[in-house]
């Protein structure tokens, strides 16, 4: 059995020596989870660095090298709000009517073997517990769709991901697995619009290139990133270079049983339906 092929324990994969989740109970953990809590309100981000263990990190690494010919590769002219045509109810040069071009690849949950330390992760309950603790809720639950849990999203030399919003996600969680020789950069304008104002002048200058506002996120092989990108805008800068951009992309929900849009798998994954296994 090659290494690739090996499960790894939550133990093998976490860093639990700066990061002490394996027991909930403990003051330490308490004070971690305030702590990221506080940083998250604040900033709209927070950053863990070092939280993968290096063995674990190569091994996702190589996993995802060796199905990438698998990928999705998604390719589209965008607005920030996630759509693909124009809105002729606003003006050309409305926030809804600025399109960049996006550019990235993605392995769906079923493409990852079971043995990926990303699943390993994703899955214990520890982990859930931690990262319900930083957002402020109760309880998170797994996603339930067959593509949508875990993936690994790849980009290559060129791509790129435009300006945009997370459409409904509380927050989004990451985890770089792999950084580009180049380029790649993970640039966020906190707070850009709010629940009662969609601030589309503030938008509209952001997207036309006034980015004096924008904050770049450290995003060292092995950090763990949880942010609110619902709305603040955020973006990741062209990659350069040969060696791929390669992060672990997480999805929890707040209520059991949730089952992915076919038209948002086929969007993301290009079918809508699992692969056999």
């Amino acid at each position: 059995m090659t290494q690739e092929h090996i499960s790894l324990t939550p133990q093998e994969v976490i860093n639990l020596n700066a990061y002490p989740i394996e027991d909930t109970s403990t003051p330490e953990y308490a004070a971690l989870v305030e702590r990221l809590r506080a940083e998250l309100d604040t900033r709209q981000y927070v950053a863990l660095p070092d939280f993968i263990r290096q063995p674990a990190r190569e091994q996702a690494v190589a996993q995802v090298e060796g199905i990438l010919d698998q990928a999705n590769h998604n390719r589209s002219d965008r607005n920030c709000y996630l759509h693909r045509k124009p809105d002729p109810s606003f003006p050309s040069d409305h926030a809804r009517n600025i399109f960049h071009s996006a550019s990235s690849r993605m392995l769906a949950a079923d493409l990852l073997p079971l043995s990926s330390p990303l699943k390993t992760l994703y899955y214990w309950d520890n982990m859930k517990q931690f990262v319900a603790g930083i957002v402020g809720v109760d309880r998170l639950f797994d996603n339930d769709d067959p593509m949508q849990p875990v993936n690994a999203l790849c980009y290559m030399d060129g791509d790129r991901s435009a300006w945009h919003f997370d459409s409904t996600n509380a927050f989004t969680m990451t985890l770089m697995l792999q950084a580009p020789e180049e380029g790649g950069r993970f640039e966020m304008v906190p707070n850009t619009r709010s629940d009662d104002d969609q601030c589309y002048e503030r938008v509209a200058r952001v997207m036309q290139g006034d980015t004096d506002d924008a904050v770049e996120v450290g995003r060292e092989e092995g950090a763990l990133c949880i942010f609110r990108g619902c709305n603040s805008l955020h973006r990741v800068s062209p990659v350069e270079g040969d060696r791929l951009r390669i992060m672990g992309v997480f999805v929890y929900e707040n209520e059991p049983g949730v089952i992915g849009d076919p038209e948002v798998n086929q969007t993301v994954y290009g079918r809508r339906t699992a692969m056999a296994v």
